[in-house]
């Protein structure tokens, strides 16, 4: 079986070579080639054609938000980020290249050498991402919703909608991005956001939302009360995020599909305590969590919408829901933003929650 080809890009000499080394004991992994900086990489990228790139986010010349912006319009590759999260900086420009099209990221390890435990996982992650076929990003600005948006017929309100549910994985970051710039400052629904992430980067993304939401972005807090109006609420890492009657519960219990926070833990709480009320919306992502969670919230009366699989990074946890026939209707993120502001316009006075 061919071996894996890897670019690793990193400004380090001492953790270069150290990825290297890690990467090329492993049997199933080549390291083709290596990369101080954007601009060797890019170079690299082109002539060499790996089948996927680690790179760092802070580097002489061309860093990686800007390398991943280049490598996805122009020679689409599956890009792991290895990066640090004590630099609040740096940890936003990872966010930033997670919505440009970098499939995944890994914390470099703290101190001067990893742990067994990291070189696994950094292994099994360069493994992960070059499977996934990516998408050419061409650079330019999304789409904004209509302003004049229409529900599809499918999707026809039957009650008050009073909570959006969204729920994402790898690939996540674009979609989430794409569909709140689509929405209007006046979009009058709260929404709850589950996005797997690692827990070094959980406050950087809550920051990174904010800084382009049209709407007020927050992380939950254990016994938190749902606003009125619109806003975000985001599940931090770690913790599954539970919507009940009296407020937001963030708990411990065990992980769903080994993931926590959990998107099926969310959506089962949300059909249970909004019922017909409930909108949920699962995105992009690999396995199966949030499918069996969106059958509950439609089973409950509730509205439910898949990303379609042309839009998607992996098209996993959607493709699952819609084998469990839990997705109403299969959607672009710009039409999942046009949906949804739809359903704003058409909620009615009475806004008590839940």
């Amino acid at each position: 079986m061919a071996r894996t080809r890897v670019l690793v890009v990193e400004d380090s000499l001492t953790v270069r070579k150290y990825l290297v080394e890690v990467l090329s004991a492993d049997p199933e992994l080549e390291v083709v080639g290596e990369a101080a900086d954007g601009v060797a990489a890019i170079a690299l990228c082109e002539s060499l054609r790996p089948d996927v790139i680690t790179l760092d986010i802070v580097m002489p010349r061309l860093n990686g938000l800007e390398t991943t912006c280049h490598v996805m319009a122009h020679c689409p590759t599956p890009i792991l980020i290895v990066s640090g999260s004590l630099n609040r900086g740096e940890a936003y420009e990872t966010c930033e290249a997670l919505a440009a099209g970098a499939v995944d990221v890994l914390e470099k390890p703290n101190g001067a050498l990893a742990s067994k435990e990291w070189e696994r996982k950094l292994c099994a992650a360069v493994k992960l991402v070059s499977r996934i076929k990516v998408i050419r990003h061409p650079l330019g600005r999304l789409r904004a919703a209509s302003r004049t948006p229409a529900l599809p017929n499918t999707l026809a309100p039957r009650k008050t909608p009073r909570l959006v549910a969204l729920g994402a994985s790898t690939g996540g970051p674009g979609v989430i991005r794409e569909i709140l710039e689509g929405l209007d400052p006046s979009f009058s629904l709260p929404i709850l956001l589950v996005l797997h992430i690692g827990e070094p980067f959980g406050a950087s993304f809550v920051e990174w939302l904010a800084s382009f939401s049209p709407l007020p972005v927050k992380a939950a807090t254990d016994g938190m009360l749902l606003p009125f109006s619109g806003c975000v609420i985001v599940a931090p890492p770690g913790r599954h995020l539970v919507a009940t009657p009296e407020g937001l519960r963030l708990t411990e219990a065990p992980a769903r599909h080994a993931c926590r926070p959990s998107v099926d833990v969310l959506f089962e709480s949300v059909a249970k305590t909004y019922g017909e009320g409930a909108i949920g919306c699962l995105l992009t992502g690999m396995g199966r969590d949030g499918a069996e969670g969106l059958l509950a919230i439609k089973q409950a009366g509730g509205h439910t919408i898949a990303q379609d699989e042309a839009s998607s990074v992996v098209f996993g946890m959607p493709r699952e829901a819609i084998k469990l026939g839990a997705a109403a209707v299969t959607l672009p993120p710009f039409r999942i933003a046009q949906t949804l502001q739809a359903f704003s316009i058409a909620q009615a006075p009475d806004r008590r929650f839940p």
